[in-house]
């Protein structure tokens, strides 16, 4: 898989970030309670710092192994669909069950930012 993959899935989440972020704020703003518009906008944020996240990762591209860039890419996308996707339908649904899934994007994101580390720590300290 191309290096410039992650980065063009960071376009997309970047934009599609504020896109559902201005959304949420005009158009759902009359709809959705306190708590809700809360949970829609802690959506938003995760997925904007993920999706800067991915616009970035090719510059780790001589530093980590392509296997290394790939995990921890590919940890950054689906932890984003699943953590924010999840929170997102939560806030216009109400139905808590969905807020099962959001814990699994969170540990996918959470994984992502360890193997990153991992890599770098491997990639610094390499003899």
């Amino acid at each position: 898989m191309s290096v410039y993959f992650f980065s063009f899935c960071g376009a997309i989440l970047a934009g599609l970030a504020v896109a559902l972020g201005a959304f949420g704020a005009h158009a759902l703003k009359d709809i959705l309670g306190t708590y809700e518009m809360a949970i829609w906008e802690k959506a938003v944020f995760y997925e904007s710092i993920h999706a800067l996240a991915l616009l970035i990762l090719p510059v780790f591209n001589n530093l980590l192994t392509p296997r290394g860039l790939n995990i921890t890419g590919n940890l950054f996308i689906s932890g984003t669909i699943l953590f924010s996707g999840s929170l997102y339908l939560l806030a216009l649904s109400g139905r808590k069950y969905l807020g099962l899934i959001t814990p699994l994007g969170g540990m996918a994101l959470l994984l992502g930012w360890v193997w990153l580390a991992a890599a770098l720590y491997q990639a610094a300290f390499k003899a």
